[in-house]
């Protein structure tokens, strides 16, 4: 079995603040978004995550699924310093909110 590379969670600017606003409106969904962001530091393409890159304007970014209505957006970075990835959490919401 191929074991997955961890890497390490990075929170962008704006992710902390469209974290706080969606929990605000659905903090039942906090435990299961926790969940996730450690599932996509364990392995990022876990099939349970559903992780899929975007296109248009958000090209070049990836999202993967928290919940029946819930995205997060992220992109995977290369910390120049210590050359290794780190997934940068960019934004969360609905379907509708991020896309």
């Amino acid at each position: 079995m191929i074991k997955a590379k961890k890497r390490k969670i990075s929170f962008g600017k704006g992710f902390e603040k469209s974290f706080q606003k969606f929990i605000k409106n659905n903090p039942d969904l906090q435990s299961s978004i926790e969940k996730t962001i450690l599932l996509t530091e364990e392995n990022v393409f876990s099939p349970i995550l559903k992780t899929h890159k975007l296109s248009g304007k958000l090209y070049g970014l990836n999202a993967c699924s928290c919940g029946y209505d819930c995205r997060i957006i992220f992109s995977i970075e290369k910390n120049m310093e210590t050359k290794e990835e780190v997934i940068l959490l960019i934004d969360i919401g609905s379907h509708e909110e991020v896309y």
